[in-house]
């Protein structure tokens, strides 16, 4: 983002307190506009009020999953735009397979390295995705 872009806004769908904080911290150092939502059933309403560009999902979130919202997401052409990057603590090549079919744009997994998440983000708002390599 340079001088006169608008920051990027990111919601972070994780319900884990202390993994949402770090993302919060590390994402708002960035320059980029930080909210955040703890349970999958808040999720969609979230993602549609407010149409970030990026949404970081947890897989496993009480209420609907990440995989659930991540599908519904790609069946909603308003949210077309809106780029997933799924985080998960199960980081095996099915699960990540699974997100990138329901149409996630990236994939980590849990725990991860702020720098390589960081990279990630950045690609992601840059219009990169995982999908095209996967």
């Amino acid at each position: 983002m340079t001088g006169s872009d608008p920051a990027a806004r990111i919601l972070i769908v994780e319900d884990e307190d202390n993994i949402a904080l770090a993302l919060t911290h590390v994402l708002r150092r960035e320059g980029w506009e930080v909210s955040r939502v703890a349970n999958g059933d808040a999720a969609l309403p979230a993602i549609r009020a407010e149409h970030p560009d990026l949404v970081l999902l947890d897989v496993m979130l009480p209420g609907q999953s990440g995989y659930e919202i991540c599908q519904a997401m790609r069946l909603d052409e308003t949210l077309s735009d809106v780029r997933i990057l799924m985080m998960t603590a199960r980081g095996n090549a099915m699960e990540r397979r699974k997100g990138l079919a329901l149409g996630a744009d990236g994939f980590i997994a849990k725990p991860f390295d702020l720098s390589t998440l960081m990279a990630q983000v950045r690609a992601m708002l840059a219009g990169e995705t995982e999908a095209n390599d996967a």
